[in-house]
């Protein structure tokens, strides 16, 4: 028997022993976790599974041990990862930390900011967001005003971010704001660590056509910062910064990936079949509208495709130590882009029936998709614009001339 054998079999067992009922079944809208000190869970079970495997370091399976991490290989994490999705198990815990801050802090920040705030991540203590935009400073985020004056062991913070997701109910936020002059902008940036709950800090949520949103405008006055927050050098906080936005797409990238998890299962098909057949005619199974069936099969192959070029890629960085690179804007670019044609499909399948808005004839899977609908015409904006995308990708992955 082999060490990776024994290891799923040891895997195996201890999800079966230590999953709760409730966290194998499918995730409802308020099933996802996203900890932090005030965090509600919607069931005993969804706290009792982030304090298993937050316990165990399996929310950050690779992250070292040291930090609380669970210190696996890449070959134990896949196996982890394939056991986790055989058994059916929920994610333990959705956050920003795991997905953006923690592997910028890994690199980036010292081995007292490490030992601060990495275990809080894993066991999800604390919430984070991101205060990256601002009302002028989209696209060229390295324009940004948000200004940190030093006084004394403390940085004075003034200014506002905007596109802040779930800012109004996170513990603490990671922002870039700026210390040294304005020209050359990205040489007077730095990277902070800011506590939310303080005076000085206010956040505001912005609504979208869609009729809910994670956004918000957050607010700083004369806001106090402790030094021992700063992440990096001082006026060095760009390097950061373009670390975590790789991290960052590479996290969006996903989107639209329903068929990933049947694909690795060996099966294919993105669920966009089932969905439309409730609402269009049908024979023998199959549905009629020929240009519609070529549409489904042709977005299920791209998502089968793209799903096996994020494994691909992942391979290929099995025995790398770099972090994500330039070339995920390729995946976030395509993620987006893609997610929201998934949904054109799911409303022209819908015909009528997606006109809903609330109540009536209108079912809660067709209001959902509707809004859900609306929502991804964000997802080719947030994160960097699909134009910025394809500006890093003919720059830093295809070194075409300026």
């Amino acid at each position: 028997m082999t060490d990776l054998t024994l290891f799923r079999e040891e895997t195996r067992d201890w999800l079966e022993t230590n999953c709760p009922p409730e966290m194998k079944k499918p995730m409802t809208p308020h099933g996802m976790t996203w900890g932090g000190r005030n965090c509600k869970f919607s069931h005993p079970d969804q706290e009792l599974w982030l304090k298993r495997l937050g316990e165990k370091g399996w929310t950050a399976p690779t992250w070292p041990k040291e930090y609380g991490g669970g210190g696996l290989s890449y070959d134990e994490n896949k196996i982890l990862a394939e056991e986790m999705t055989n058994l059916g198990t929920r994610m333990p815990l959705a956050s920003f930390g795991l997905w953006m801050l923690g592997p910028a802090l890994l690199e980036y920040a010292s081995e007292e900011q490490k030992m601060e705030h990495i275990p809080k991540i894993i066991k999800g203590e604390i919430r984070w967001c991101q205060g990256y935009s601002e009302p002028g400073s989209g696209s060229d985020l390295a324009s940004l005003k948000t200004k940190a004056i030093e006084d004394g062991d403390n940085f004075i913070v003034n200014g506002q971010k905007v596109w802040t997701s779930y800012a109004n109910e996170c513990d603490m936020i990671f922002t870039l704001v700026r210390t040294g002059p304005q020209e050359p902008k990205h040489d007077g940036i730095s990277f902070l660590l800011i506590d939310m709950d303080q005076a000085g800090v206010e956040t505001k949520p912005i609504k979208l056509i869609s009729g809910a949103s994670p956004f918000c405008e957050t607010f700083f006055t004369d806001a106090v910062v402790p030094k021992k927050n700063l992440v990096h050098k001082l006026n060095k906080g760009w390097d950061v910064a373009k670390n975590l936005l790789q991290h960052e797409r590479k996290m969006l990238a996903s989107m639209g990936l329903g068929g990933s998890k049947a694909a690795s299962k060996g099966k294919t098909g993105s669920g966009l079949a089932t969905l439309s057949k409730k609402y269009v005619e049908v024979k023998d199974e199959k549905i009629i509208d020929e240009g519609l069936r070529q549409k489904i099969a042709k977005c299920d192959m791209n998502s089968h495709a793209f799903s096996l070029t994020l494994k691909r890629v992942s391979e290929e960085a099995k025995n790398s130590n770099n972090g994500p690179s330039a070339a995920t804007s390729i995946f976030k670019l395509y993620g987006s882009e893609h997610n929201k044609q998934k949904y054109e499909i799911m409303l022209e399948a819908m015909g009528s029936q997606a006109l809903g808005w609330e109540g009536g004839e209108f079912g809660p899977e067709e209001l959902a998709i509707t809004r859900e609908w609306l929502r991804t015409k964000a997802n080719s904006i947030e994160g960097g614009t699909s134009e910025v995308q394809l500006n890093v990708i003919s720059k830093r992955v295809l070194d075409l001339p300026q």
